[in-house]
């Protein structure tokens, strides 16, 4: 497995409302297009209202690769970085874990 981290930072809560639509589509079209995609979370964090984070895992670095590569998650990214005032993305090497296994 393969797992990456997101925190988005919206630039004002217009931006973040415009950011939570693109979100949902964006997950929408993950779930259905994307199988090497294993959890694809997103949340607000908070206390913070103009912070969004993903939690991200997919079955390899290819099925990630994959992802990065569709052209709707093209798309979500074209249409969400004017929206941002910072990205901070974690790689991370799953450990123990309840909920998730590998895919074959």
């Amino acid at each position: 497995m393969f797992a990456l981290v997101v925190r988005f930072d919206c630039r004002d809560e217009i931006a973040a409302a415009r950011f939570d639509e693109l979100t949902a589509e964006a997950v929408r079209l993950v779930t259905e297009r994307e199988p090497g995609t294993l959890v694809y979370a997103t949340a607000a964090v908070e206390g913070e209202p103009l912070a969004r984070v993903f939690y991200e895992v997919y079955r390899d670095r290819d099925a990630f690769a994959a992802h990065e590569q569709a052209e709707h998650v093209r798309e979500f990214h074209a249409r969400k970085d004017p929206l941002l005032t910072g990205t901070r993305v974690e790689f991370l090497t799953p450990g123990a874990a309840k909920g998730l296994t590998a895919r074959p």
